[in-house]
């Protein structure tokens, strides 16, 4: 059976980013977080308020765009931020760490659509669509994640 989701309004970018807070106080090591969504759909957006939350620093969050891949240390542990959207193929996801990621960190996936088979089973979907003047968030949790609170 399929969990139901979670549906969020996010009428601008500041709720965008607090979404991103609050579930960077849910995630846990040996946690995915799966965001998908169009280009300015506000993946970047929702990882720089976790990541800001994650780290405890408002330091501005750069997008992984070119680089692929950024870790940040947080007390919870180590945050691995990808940016699949370059890739070719899902091969190339293990080449950037995604395994260490997911046995000793948490990952958050910006086109995880790009991972094919290797979208972990223990998982947290979040996808984000423009809603009139401001965005929605759909949020389910998968696997072990199945249960998911906000």
């Amino acid at each position: 059976m399929r969990p139901a989701p979670i549906l969020i309004p996010l009428p601008d970018a500041a709720a965008t980013e607090a979404l991103g807070a609050k579930l960077a106080a849910r995630l846990a090591v040996g946690d995915t977080l799966l965001l998908f969504g169009d280009l300015g759909a506000g993946k970047t957006t929702l990882a720089r308020g976790l990541v800001g939350a994650w780290t405890g620093e408002g330091d501005e969050t750069p997008s992984p765009t070119y680089t692929l891949v950024q870790t940040y240390d947080g007390p919870g542990g180590e945050l691995w931020h990808f940016d699949l959207y370059r890739l070719e193929s899902p091969d190339d996801a293990a080449e950037l760490g995604l395994e260490e990621a997911l046995a000793s960190g948490v990952a958050v996936i910006e086109w995880p659509e790009r991972l094919g088979a290797f979208a972990p089973p223990d998982r947290i979907e979040l996808r984000l669509a423009m809603d009139g003047e401001g965005r929605r968030a759909e949020i389910m949790g998968f696997g072990r994640l199945g249960k998911l609170e906000l």
